[in-house]
């Protein structure tokens, strides 16, 4: 009995440690998970865009909320309007020193500091709003751009295309090469220096300036986006005329600047969802704006406004100075004779499928 006694009493000591070993073994799982679900990051976005506005404000605001949704809260965006934190056209110099962790706009803003990042977005006569996404994807152009933003310690993803612009508003008519000279006209990028070298007269204004510049003619012309944008700024209410084809943005990038010492803090999971995030924007701005642009332009027409054609000639005399503008840029260094080498073979490679595709649907249907 003795015996029997004492075996017992040993086993429920051994139970009772085993169990005080699992004991101890549960709270530092717990512990562990507990950390690890705590461990947050609040970001600020910084955008070109006045607050809400239509297609490009609302895009950054659903971006952001995106990835609050997809990380379950452990990494907050907060989205800044331009002119709530930074101006509209300061926002990669935020992004790259770290005043904010994103960033929302259009690489040619920013020409001024990376002339190549006018690659990124709106080629005059270049490439479509879905040969530029494979381009990125799957050509090469992704690589080249991280090279071009690297120095800045900025990360650039694509979050938006606004697809096919228009060719933008004017107070008088464009029927000849003369009309363009001493036109005053706002339109940034590579397509503001087609212009320049026909004889116009250029600047670079943020969006949110761009109705009182005018309608009271301290520009006689602007492009902006198309219907859609165009309609929400009341464009039509400061200019007479509306020209297409929109030639100077044949597609026109959204971008979303990440910071990258910023990105390189973050989980690799919280990583994956920005890149995600990012790319769901692109295709969920393409089809905001084919949707809307549709149902704008035909307000447009109700409300009497003309809608004219550039003259061939005109057409013909951008298209050839496009050509001297961006050879012109390609050999400013080595990094952009790549990116224009890159973009341009691709460019070749795919025409052929769009002439026996898209082309010949939108010239029968």
């Amino acid at each position: 009995m003795n015996r029997r006694n004492l075996f017992g009493a040993a086993m429920a000591l051994l139970a009772a440690i085993g169990l005080a070993g699992c004991k101890e073994e549960t709270p530092a799982a717990g512990q562990g998970a507990t950390a690890a679900k705590a461990e947050t990051f609040h970001w600020k976005m910084v955008t070109s865009w006045p607050k809400n506005y239509p297609g490009l404000g609302t895009a950054a605001e659903r971006l952001a909320e995106r990835i609050n949704a997809m990380s379950a809260g452990r990494l907050t965006v907060k989205v800044y309007a331009a002119g709530e934190l930074v101006p509209a056209l300061e926002v990669f110099d935020a992004v790259s020193r770290g005043t904010a962790e994103m960033g929302h706009g259009t690489p040619y803003y920013w020409k001024g500091k990376v002339p190549a990042a006018q690659f990124f977005s709106s080629v005059p006569f270049g490439l479509s709003t879905l040969e530029m996404n494979a381009w990125l994807s799957k050509g090469g152009g992704q690589a080249l751009w991280d090279e071009t933003y690297a120095p800045y310690g900025v990360k650039p993803l694509s979050a938006g295309n606004t697809t096919m612009q228009m060719g933008g508003w004017y107070n008088k008519e464009i029927n000849s090469l003369d009309d363009i000279k001493g036109l005053k006209i706002r339109m940034p990028g590579l397509g503001g220096e087609v212009w320049t070298k026909l004889g116009a007269i250029t600047v670079n204004l943020p969006g949110g300036e761009i109705f009182t510049a005018l309608q009271t003619h301290v520009i006689d012309a602007t492009d902006w986006v198309s219907p859609y944008n165009d309609l929400a700024f009341g464009l039509h209410k400061a200019a007479k005329y509306y020209y297409f084809p929109g030639w100077q943005e044949p597609q026109a990038v959204v971008e979303s600047m990440v910071n990258q010492k910023a990105f390189d803090s973050l989980p690799a999971d919280l990583q994956a969802i920005v890149v995600e995030a990012a790319r769901a924007a692109t295709l969920d701005m393409m089809d905001d704006y084919v949707f809307h642009n549709a149902k704008s332009l035909a307000q447009l027409k109700e409300q009497g406004v003309a809608i004219k054609r550039f003259p061939d000639e005109v057409l013909a005399a951008m298209k050839r100075e496009s050509q001297t503008v961006l050879e012109d840029l390609a050999s400013q260094n080595d990094l952009n004779g790549r990116i224009w080498k890159s973009m341009k073979t691709f460019q070749d490679e795919a025409t052929p499928m769009g002439e026996v595709t898209e082309k010949e649907l939108y010239n029968w249907r």
